[in-house]
C-alpha cells in the first residue's frame, strides 16, 4: 500500500548556511534506506510557504490570494510517497526520516478511486 508522509515545521537549513551539507547527507541516507527496502516512490521538498497561492472557486468565480489559504502555525515543508508492506512499516520509516526530530511527519495512505486516473494512468 502506497503511504504519504506530509513533513510540517521542519527546520530544512537553505545551501550556504554551515548546517546544509549535514542535513542533505541525512535527507539522503533516509531516501536511500527506502529505496533499499523497495518502499521509495518519490519525494518532493516545498518552497517556503511565502511563495504559496491558494486558489479557490466560489459560485463560479476564481479568487487567487497569495500565501497560504489559512493561517496557521504548521506549515507543510514536504512530501514522501512510500510503497511499504503495511501502516507499521510506513509508521516505522516515518519515525527514521529525519524530519521528524525537528518538525512532524502526518502519514496517511493513498485512497484508491475506482475511475480515477491518476499521474500513471491507471
Amino acid at each position: 500500500m502506497q503511504y504519504m508522509l506530509l513533513i510540517y515545521n521542519c527546520d530544512r537549513p537553505e545551501p550556504g548556511n554551515p548546517r546544509f551539507p549535514d542535513a542533505l547527507a541525512r535527507v539522503n541516507a533516509f531516501a536511500d534506506e527506502c529505496r533499499r527496502r523497495g518502499a521509495f516512490v518519490a519525494a518532493h521538498p516545498l518552497q517556503g510557504e511565502h511563495t504559496a497561492t491558494t486558489v479557490t472557486v466560489r459560485e463560479g468565480r476564481t479568487l487567487i490570494t497569495d500565501g497560504p489559504f489559512l493561517e496557521t502555525h504548521e506549515h507543510l515543508g514536504g512530501a514522501y510517497v512510500l510503497d511499504c508492506r503495511d501502516l507499521d512499516e510506513a509508521l516505522e520509516l516515518a519515525a527514521l526520516c529525519p524530519m521528524a526530530a525537528a518538525g512532524s511527519i502526518e502519514v496517511r495512505p493513498l485512497a484508491t478511486v475506482p475511475g480515477h486516473r491518476t499521474a500513471t494512468g491507471a
